[in-house]
């Protein structure tokens, strides 16, 4: 089949850090300072493709502060995607409900060319962006104390574009799932 590979999968960043193990000179233990706003977050969509030929992969992905996911803005981020693609595209996603609401059936039926398949239930192991979550939330944001939502999604935003830049990185991540695609 001559047709792009996507996964999809949506996240959230909460303000309290995920605290790792970290450096500092002996008796200078490091302080972790967190706002007490429990409430706000940064929810995120992203989608990792693969070129049919399995050369190319790419990494879009759209990020809000202080918003739930929704149907619209799924369909937003769904029809922006695939503008980035001339060949016909398998959409392989989980199975959330808002992946199956009937708005998201009504804008694929209008697309003839968009193939949805969805994963296994309780299977995050075979989603190659679930690998990429925990890559940005271990690394790069790890031990993260951000004031605010805002700047929160602003950093997370900073090390997405720098993954995105990152063919190895994007590929390991396919090569993560257990799929036919590594």
């Amino acid at each position: 089949m001559n047709a792009s590979l996507v996964f999809l999968d949506e996240s959230g960043l909460l303000l309290a850090p995920l605290v790792r193990r970290s450096w500092a000179p002996r008796g200078h233990t490091p302080l972790l300072s967190q706002s007490l706003r429990y409430r706000e977050k940064v929810s995120c969509i992203a989608a990792l493709s693969l070129s049919p030929q399995q050369r190319r992969a790419g990494l879009y992905f759209s990020l809000r502060s202080n918003a739930n996911l929704t149907t619209l803005w799924l369909r937003v981020f769904l029809r922006d995607l695939l503008c980035h693609f001339r060949n016909p595209v398998v959409l392989v996603w989980d199975r959330l409900p808002v992946h199956r609401a009937r708005r998201l059936q009504a804008f694929f039926l209008r697309r003839q060319r968009v193939q949805v398949v969805l994963l296994p239930p309780y299977a995050p192991e075979l989603n190659p962006v679930e690998t990429l979550w925990a890559y940005l939330k271990h690394n790069p944001l790890a031990n993260l104390s951000a004031p605010d939502a805002p700047t929160l999604a602003q950093i997370a935003r900073r090390h997405a574009r720098r993954v995105q830049s990152t063919p190895p990185l994007l590929h390991s991540f396919f090569r993560s799932a257990p799929l036919f695609c590594a």
